[in-house]
């Protein structure tokens, strides 16, 4: 088994990892640590806005399996800002910002993400340092899936609405 904890007692993450975001139904979904990204950021599609509460909301389309593009899982969630985020490619842009659990091996916290389409990129999410720094994480850049594999339990009823397309 490897060492999950440094010497000095931080979290050990390697460079990707699985992680749950319950509440937003993903159950697992492999990520990228990013020490470059401040924010975290999510593969978000046919992002609409709504209004529940008299609070802005946003609803999107997102595909946990890396190449399936024919399984995506609707999501909303509540939004907590809008910001102008620098992307890999240099340009600005504007991102809807949402706060939501985090599940990494045993840790569970609160995390911003960005939504973003990240739809050539090799990996649907990026986990940024704001989400390391909050959970006292240590990256090791030789290691990968250095934390167990969520396990988060479905709820009766409450799971995300997945689409498989081409399928009866």
């Amino acid at each position: 088994m490897q060492a999950t904890h440094s010497q000095g007692g931080q979290r050990i993450v390697g460079w990707r990892e699985w992680l749950a975001l319950p509440e937003l139904g993903i159950r697992r979904l492999q990520c990228k640590i990013d020490t470059g990204a401040r924010t975290s950021a999510l593969h978000a599609l046919d992002l609409e806005t709504f209004t529940q509460a008299g609070r802005p909301h946003v609803r999107f389309r997102l595909y946990p399996l890396h190449g399936d593009v024919r399984t995506s899982i609707a999501c909303s969630a509540a939004v907590s800002d809008q910001r102008q985020i620098r992307s890999s490619n240099g340009q600005l842009e504007r991102r809807y910002v949402i706060l939501t659990p985090m599940i990494l091996g045993q840790v569970r916290q609160e995390i911003e993400i960005t939504l973003a389409d990240r739809g050539p990129m090799r990996f649907g999410m990026l986990l940024g340092r704001q989400s390391l720094i909050d959970g006292n994480w240590l990256v090791d850049p030789a290691r990968a899936f250095v934390n167990d594999r969520p396990a988060v339990a479905r709820s009766p009823g409450a799971g995300p609405r997945v689409r498989t397309v081409g399928q009866g």
